[in-house]
């Protein structure tokens, strides 16, 4: 999952977030909706990839699931 701010998507590399249906819960580990299925993005892994390595956009997050990712990675990254 994209993290980085819309701004600066024109730069070759791009911040993201890992998602697995298998992690466990925590507070860090905020779940979405990919299509039917829910899955935890995992904010502790935050990290930078080529932005040509990214594949297919899917969808944007609701307000709610937003908010749930700022939160954990304000908790993550100690921004708080």
């Amino acid at each position: 999952m994209v993290v980085q701010a819309d701004d600066l998507l024109a730069l070759s590399t791009i911040l993201v977030c890992p998602t697995s249906t298998s992690t466990p819960p925590a507070s860090f580990h905020p779940e979405i909706e990919i299509g039917d299925q829910t899955t935890c993005v995992m904010c502790e892994m935050v990290g930078a990839v080529d932005a040509q390595a990214l594949g297919e956009h899917v969808r944007h997050l609701t307000l709610d699931e937003m908010h749930a990712v700022d939160d954990a990675l304000e908790l993550v990254l100690d921004l708080a």
